[in-house]
């Protein structure tokens, strides 16, 4: 089986716990590394075949600093031959005008560099004016609401990493 790491904030409470989830879900056999988002470097990222993101959405729509000070770097990077699928916390009610917008950023960006975007999901269920994750009817990763909609995110989650485990190698 492949390397894969789950990148997120180890300081940002409701994303880690969230990632802690993902990991449970998919179980001990796939050995999932956590790896600390404020501390990567590209030759460690690239030490990865799958990836899973965790990137909330910030203030108005934009990608936590911890990320965004990674982007000039991701933008120099390859991605052909890597899986990644990207998950994000996002507010509906209080941001509904760029809900999860952070996941639909990195995803164009990954996508831009060449990787295999997986991790699709449903806008069902969910109430927002608009997003930038959202491509051809489907958000291009998994967005929890745990402001507005905790108790859903289990099952989410369960769901989602159901399908990843079917497109991760």
């Amino acid at each position: 089986m492949s390397k894969t790491g789950i990148f997120y904030s180890f300081n940002s409470t409701k994303t880690s716990k969230a990632a802690d989830k993902i990991k449970e879900a998919f179980g001990p056999e796939y050995n999932i590394i956590s790896v600390n988002a404020e501390e990567l470097t590209d030759e460690l990222f690239l030490s990865f075949t799958n990836m899973i993101l965790g990137v909330p959405t910030w203030f108005d729509g934009e990608l936590p600093n911890y990320w965004d000070e990674f982007v000039p770097a991701m933008e120099d990077l390859n991605l052909k031959g890597k899986t990644i699928a990207i998950f994000g916390l996002g507010n509906q009610v209080e941001y509904p005008e760029n809900f999860g917008d952070a996941v639909g950023i990195m995803a164009e960006l990954v996508q831009k560099r060449g990787a295999n975007l997986i991790g699709h999901t449903s806008e069902e269920g969910y109430h927002y004016e608009s997003s930038k994750a959202l491509v051809d009817g489907k958000f291009c990763g998994l967005i929890l609401d745990q402001e507005t909609q905790p108790r859903q995110s289990k099952e989410r989650i369960e769901h989602w990493v159901k399908e990843l485990k079917l497109e991760f190698s």
